[in-house]
């Protein structure tokens, strides 16, 4: 992913509340979840940080969060990078409210390329991951099969 790409937006239409999409983006216990079990601390708040470790395949991925913005119940965004890789990004989470149903719209943005020798980086992982977390697993995690 390099900072001269587009960002990447992926989208959502989930049948519940504001509250409900807003409490599993933020809150701590519900995104261990849906998004990753390996958050040791998290708070929707400007200013908050938090690391965790992913390991893919022998490989260590230490995430470093920051949060930069909290409109609450309506967009959080993260600087997102990795202690291990060159590269940084913001990661918004925008919430659409309609009579029925809640929008989600998460966009990714490079600041500084990442490292192009990690296939985690290409922009081909991260659209595949973002839809994964956000068309399957977060719309699972909120509306379960009956």
């Amino acid at each position: 992913m390099k900072n001269t790409d587009a960002p990447i937006v992926v989208e959502e239409i989930y049948m519940t509340t504001l509250e409900n999409v807003w409490k599993a983006i933020t809150e701590l216990d519900q995104m261990k979840k849906w998004f990753f079990e390996q958050i040791k601390s998290f708070e929707a708040k400007e200013g908050f940080e938090t690391q965790f470790v992913v390991e893919i395949e022998n490989r260590k991925f230490t995430h470093l969060w920051k949060i930069e913005e909290v409109i609450p119940n309506q967009k959080i965004k993260y600087n997102w990078r990795y202690k291990e890789y060159e590269g940084d990004s913001f990661v918004t989470f925008e919430l659409f409210e309609n009579e029925s149903n809640v929008k989600l719209r998460l966009i990714t943005e490079i600041i500084h390329s990442f490292q192009s020798n990690v296939p985690e980086f290409t922009r081909e992982s991260c659209v595949g991951g973002w839809e994964y977390f956000v068309k399957s697993s977060l719309k699972e995690y909120l509306m379960p099969e009956k």
